[in-house]
């Protein structure tokens, strides 16, 4: 796959991400039960807004440390993916790959070719039935 410290570095930006998911769903939290104590009060507008601009202070720098990480996360992912994708084109193009490539697309056209030879097989069989059917009519008469 790709190399070990880039899949560690990944490991440790999904578990960060894990951390500013729990810190979003925290906000969400304490936001959810700001507005609806919000509806308990006289004005529910002004205590709202003020919720929600609290809530938007705590979210917004989460969210632009989620960019920076899925923007790394991306590049990481780019990364060993290329590497793999490097790795199965050499594997590919090896000797041994490639005659077993032809073993199989020959063994495909056998296959094909048998299964063409019963279809036709079948066929003439259909075709010969009733002639088959009238002798057999005709050889169990009892005279």
């Amino acid at each position: 796959m790709g190399t070990p410290a880039e899949e560690a570095e990944l490991e440790k930006l999904d578990k960060i991400e894990q951390e500013l998911e729990l810190q979003r769903d925290w906000a969400k939290y304490r936001w959810g039960k700001a507005s609806s104590e919000c509806y308990q009060k006289y004005w529910v507008n002004s205590c709202l807004r003020s919720a929600r601009a609290e809530y938007r202070k705590e979210i917004d720098p989460i969210r632009e440390q989620e960019v920076a990480l899925h923007e790394v996360q991306r590049g990481l992912r780019k990364s060993l993916k290329d590497q793999e994708d490097i790795k199965r084109a050499a594997e590919r193009a090896s000797p041994e790959k490639a005659a077993e490539r032809s073993d199989n697309q020959r063994q495909y056209d056998e296959k094909q070719k048998e299964a063409a030879a019963r279809a036709a097989d079948l066929e003439q069989r259909r075709k010969d039935a009733p002639k088959r059917a009238q002798e057999n009519k005709a050889g169990t008469q009892l005279d």
